[in-house]
């Protein structure tokens, strides 16, 4: 089992940005084969997710797939899964900064609440970096809504533990990030 090294990772990104500015579709063509040849070598594939928010440059492992879908009981470890913000709200540029700081409120919550409650912390840092590239503590009621409603029940794969204690561990990490606790 091969993760991606963040090197090819950043390689995917670029390519996928040259392809989408290219002025002709056999120059982004070309980009794109070369993403796919790169990620094959480490047995991923590629495809970008149009959501409300913009673009998202989602890399995965090819055995998740089955006839173009991913299929979750193939999902090992969502950790091997990598998602690039390609458009859309908050700021790109910052990202590797909102992500360490929603890093460190995963951190906080486990240690305080155990290793369930930090599960459900982490999903909800991925959600917020990677589709809003926003910090937990400037979630909206519509983001934590979007999170719990949609995100966590098509993206996350939660277990039976971390189901039952969702709504209080959104609270926990809003609260322990400084942000405004939503009614949930």
């Amino acid at each position: 089992m091969t993760d991606l090294p963040t090197d090819v990772t950043e390689r995917a990104e670029r390519l996928t940005r040259l392809a989408r500015e290219a002025v002709d579709d056999a120059e982004a063509d070309a980009y794109r084969t070369e993403r796919d040849e790169i990620l094959a070598e480490y047995d991923y594939t590629a495809r970008i997710r149009n959501d409300e928010t913009g673009d998202v440059l989602v890399c995965h492992p090819v055995e998740w797939v089955d006839d173009g879908v991913i299929r979750p009981e193939r999902v090992d470890d969502i950790d091997r899964g990598v998602e690039i913000r390609l458009s859309g709200p908050g700021d790109p540029d910052q990202w590797a900064e909102i992500d360490a700081a929603n890093r460190a409120v995963v951190e906080a919550i486990t240690e305080a609440h155990g290793e369930t409650h930090g599960a459900n912390a982490e999903l909800l840092a991925d959600f917020m970096g990677n589709h809003y590239a926003k910090p937990i503590s400037e979630a909206t009621p519509d983001e934590i809504q979007e999170f719990r409603d949609d995100y966590v029940r098509r993206n996350a794969w939660p277990t039976e533990e971390q189901q039952s204690v969702l709504e209080q561990s959104i609270r926990l990490t809003v609260e322990e990030a400084g942000g405004r606790v939503p009614d949930v």
